[in-house]
């Protein structure tokens, strides 16, 4: 098939939507489709590079605690019409549809099979209930719909009520179970690392003071901190005026060094406060054999379970915060048990598996919709063929003289 991936956030610009986007494009080209990613453009990128395409301007605006983006553009209408015309999609894949407002005019103007995936996660969202009353007729348009976790499922459903399928997030398990650690940190002293953007809901303040508390206690540790953001003039005053030592600010990093940097580290940690609804982070460092100290928080219980990869403790907490790393950096069997569990479970989680996932759902949808015969009428695609039987034993059970086990053919449900 051709398939257009939509990010409203600007692609390749970091972040967790658009990671996800660059894996399930390479994976779906590796599946033989013919793929395009279709985003906006933000400083002087170009209109078109390779298999981007980009329509109008990305302008970065807070939201849910983050940074959310909002696409404009005086000629959008024309300009997705042409590039619709031009390329033919078969199918058209949003992520976060109703971003405005790149999603939601090719969104109204497709003539593909849409399907959208739902990342996002929080409490009670003005723009969604605003969204949920005036975007009725663009939800309609959608024929499938997929949840990166359960957390997910249940926001988008309070205001988008209907089917969805949870197909997680995934990891490139090799690149970081590959990653070498880097030299410059392996000095004796444990290192605690810290991945992410330097605001509230990502918990960087929360384990400052959790760190405060260990270096008190006279823990011969390093923090690592990974990332920028709003908050990092008021963190690196956190640390100047308590006089607190062992903690390296690194900036950003490439994504090579970001492996290496979960190689080396002791203790992966989230202090995420809240509106997580998922956590790729949690994936990297699993996948890196690193044990993980994350927040409780629903988001996070569907990938690290609770003692077996990671412990997981309050948020918003740093006694308790401290108290988790302190447990793990004295306890090395827990640690490394943790560490080799969390790398057995990442593998669940390759961008093999999940993009098979998400093309079966594909295949599902596509396979509903002829069906009833309402194919879009810019499907020209072949339909995917429903899957394999696969041969289940069946053991009869009329008695102790019973044959042995029968195989019995049976094949998934259609969702």
């Amino acid at each position: 098939m051709k398939i257009g991936l939509v990010s409203p956030y600007v692609y390749p610009l970091p972040g967790g939507v658009t990671q996800h986007v660059r894996y399930l494009y390479e994976n779906l080209r590796l599946r033989g489709h013919d793929v395009r990613i279709l985003t906006s453009s933000h400083g002087l990128q170009r209109a078109s590079e390779g298999d981007i395409i980009r329509i109008g301007k990305g302008f970065s605006l807070p939201v849910n605690g983050s940074v959310g983006t909002v696409t404009l553009s005086p000629r959008f209408v024309s300009q997705v019409r042409d590039t619709l015309e031009r390329e033919q999609f078969d199918l058209l894949h949003f992520h976060e549809p109703f971003v405005p407002f790149l999603s939601t005019v090719l969104l109204r103007l497709s003539t593909s099979v849409n399907v959208a995936t739902f990342h996002a996660y929080g409490g009670f969202s003005p723009s969604y209930e605003f969204g949920s009353k005036v975007m009725k007729g663009e939800a309609a348009r959608l024929h499938g719909r997929i949840a990166v976790s359960g957390a997910a499922k249940h926001f988008i459903d309070r205001y988008f009520p209907g089917e969805y399928k949870v197909i997680p997030n995934g990891v490139d398990v090799d690149r970081f179970r590959r990653a070498v650690p880097l030299a410059r940190w392996q000095d004796g002293t444990r290192n605690l690392l810290f991945v992410g953007r330097f605001e509230p809901r990502k918990g960087l303040l929360e384990l400052l003071k959790a760190f405060r508390i260990l270096r008190k206690t006279g823990c011969d540790c390093r923090l690592l901190v990974v990332g920028t953001g709003p908050l990092g003039k008021e963190a690196r005053r956190y640390i100047a005026t308590r006089r607190l030592k062992g903690v390296e600010f690194l900036g950003r990093v490439s994504d090579e060094e970001k492996a290496q940097l979960f190689r080396t580290a002791d203790i992966y940690i989230s202090p995420a406060t809240g509106g997580e609804s998922f956590g790729i982070v949690l994936l990297e460092a699993m996948a890196a054999g690193t044990a993980i100290v994350a927040s409780d928080i629903h988001g996070y219980k569907g990938v690290v379970r609770r003692g077996r990869e990671g412990l997981l403790v309050p948020p918003n907490e740093p006694k308790l915060i401290a108290a988790g790393i302190a447990r793990l950096l004295q306890d090395d069997e827990l640690r490394l048990a943790m560490a080799e569990a969390g790398g057995q479970r990442a593998q669940e989680f390759s961008w093999e598996r999940v993009t098979a996932k998400v093309d079966e759902y594909y295949g599902v949808v596509i396979r509903r919709l002829a069906a009833r015969g309402e194919l879009p009428d810019g499907f020209h695609a072949a339909i995917p063929p429903s899957p394999r039987p696969v041969a289940t034993p069946v053991r009869k059970t009329a008695g102790p003289s019973a044959e042995p086990a029968e195989l019995v053919m049976g094949a998934p449900t259609e969702a």
